[in-house]
């Protein structure tokens, strides 16, 4: 079997930039790929950060005029990684988040961005210049959504669109269709117009050759009118072409037992160090210092998805009985001041930190007994496949990945000797703090819970097996298999 050519096109990669998981899915996929015989080279807009990092760089071509300014394109590579990179500085070269300005609003010129990001990875794909052409083009969510538009209008290697959440459409105006340099044939709705706008995402998931998202629960709740986001239709009528792929974890970063970013390391046969974690991290957060308390933590967008309005409404019930709760995260304003709140008011007892750290996110997982993810929605979560490889039970919402990755501890599974967390109905406070009870209710019982952890750490969360099912759809699509751009 002869080597894949995919060219991953994304808005951002860990560890050059991360605002969420779809970095970290970036980042870590080409490395479990390269074990399945596939070649990724990622291209990435030039923000600061990837341009300070890019080494062997060498110009392969260049614009004069990109949306009002030059820009060019370099090869090279940064952080382990393959590197097509758009440096514009006029579109890219801005400090802080990469879609939100000073004011926390999306920057006014999205649109013409990733407009340029997809239209030159479709010349990149096609081998402008030299460059060897793709046999697969995969692209990441509405910032890429017109790659597989260019591609289908132009010609070049059919595309893969990866839905890593359909909440996030990248949805403008008419008046930017005449400056994408499309066909007048792509405006229609069978292209890119999306009820007389431009839509970026659904134009991916309509001219796409195969569209996956991040967990097959996920993939199955988005062709539904409550979880289709107005795009089920489409997604529907995908039938097949539509798949759902587990994301993994990148389980080197990810090791307790050699992770550089802990004040001590554990394995699921000496777990010892744990309770040097959990002490450290409560010295860090302010909480008490108590080995017996149960600490919740959370490393999370601080926002309505991620359910923790109803983390805020049930800190009484988690704080029975000496619970302590970890914050890690950012979003909406309104929710920040309630856990900034909540500390003060509960000194010792509710410890935040807002932004990100990557130190604290890792010192969390390790620390904490049990980790919250009450979303209302999740594509996947990363964030409780990492609690499940340090040994913090996932307590979390019965949706999407979360769904599929946690073995809850219920009575039955118990009897079987399984279970790695707990699980609750999604979107009510009450079934929160039923969860929360339930998790006090096995912490009682040490020795269980011992058992949990290992259960829990003992859990495959690597690419392994995801790598292996992007790799087999990718010879699909690209010919090698039994679904080809024709069928």
């Amino acid at each position: 079997m002869s080597a894949l050519s995919v060219l991953s096109v994304a808005s951002e990669a860990f560890p050059l930039v991360k605002t969420g998981g779809l970095a970290d899915v970036v980042g870590a996929l080409p490395a479990a790929l390269a074990a399945e015989d596939v070649q990724v080279c990622t291209m990435l807009p030039g923000y600061p950060a990837v341009m300070d990092a890019l080494t062997e760089a060498n110009e392969v071509f260049a614009y004069a005029d990109m949306y009002g300014a030059p820009a060019r394109v370099l090869r090279g590579r940064a952080a382990g990684l393959d590197l097509i990179v758009l440096d514009a500085s006029h579109l890219y070269l801005r400090v802080g988040n990469p879609y939100l300005g000073p004011d926390r609003r999306d920057w006014s010129d999205n649109s013409v961005r990733f407009a340029a990001l997809s239209g030159v990875a479709a010349e990149v794909a096609a081998g402008r210049a030299g460059l060897p052409a793709a046999d697969v083009v995969h692209a990441h969510d509405w910032q890429t959504g017109l790659v597989p538009a260019y591609l289908r209008y132009r010609g070049g290697p059919p595309a893969v669109m990866t839905v890593h959440n359909l909440a996030f459409q990248g949805q403008f105006g008419p008046g930017l269709f005449p400056t994408l340099g499309l066909p007048p044939q792509a405006w229609s709705v069978e292209g890119v117009e999306y009820y007389g706008d431009v839509g970026y995402l659904k134009a991916g998931l309509s001219l796409a050759d195969a569209v996956t998202t991040v967990s097959p629960t996920y993939a199955a709740e988005i062709r539904t009118s409550a979880g289709g986001m107005g795009l089920d239709g489409l997604l529907r009528a995908r039938g097949n072409r539509l798949v759902g792929i587990r994301n993994g974890i990148d389980v080197t970063v990810w090791d307790p037992a050699t992770d550089p970013l802990l004040p001590a390391v554990f394995e699921v046969g000496q777990l010892s160090g744990r309770s040097l974690c959990k002490a450290a991290l409560q010295a860090r957060l302010g909480l008490a210092r108590d080995p017996d308390a149960l600490v919740y933590g959370v490393v999370s967008r601080l926002t309505w998805q991620k359910g923790m309005d109803l983390l805020l409404q049930s800190l009484p019930a988690l704080l029975e009985g000496g619970g302590q709760l970890a914050v890690l995260g950012s979003g909406e304003r309104w929710m920040e001041e309630g856990f900034a709140h909540a500390s003060r008011v509960h000194p010792g007892r509710v410890g935040c930190m807002f932004g990100y750290d990557e130190s604290l996110a890792h010192q969390i997982q390790a620390g904490s007994d049990a980790l919250l993810v009450p979303s209302r929605f999740e594509p996947c979560g990363l964030t409780q496949l990492c609690a499940l490889r340090y040994g913090a039970l996932p307590v979390v919402a019965r949706v999407g990945g979360l769904a599929d990755t946690v073995v809850d501890a219920n009575e039955m599974a118990l009897q079987a000797g399984a279970g790695s967390g707990v699980m609750f109905a999604p979107g009510q406070q009450e079934m929160l703090e039923a969860a929360l009870h339930r998790t006090a209710e096995l912490w009682r019982d040490r020795a269980l819970w011992r058992q949990l952890q290992r259960n829990a750490m003992r859990t495959d969360v690597s690419w392994e097996r995801p790598a292996a099912r992007y790799a087999a759809l990718f010879r699909d699509v690209a010919g090698h298999g039994t679904l080809s751009r024709a069928a």
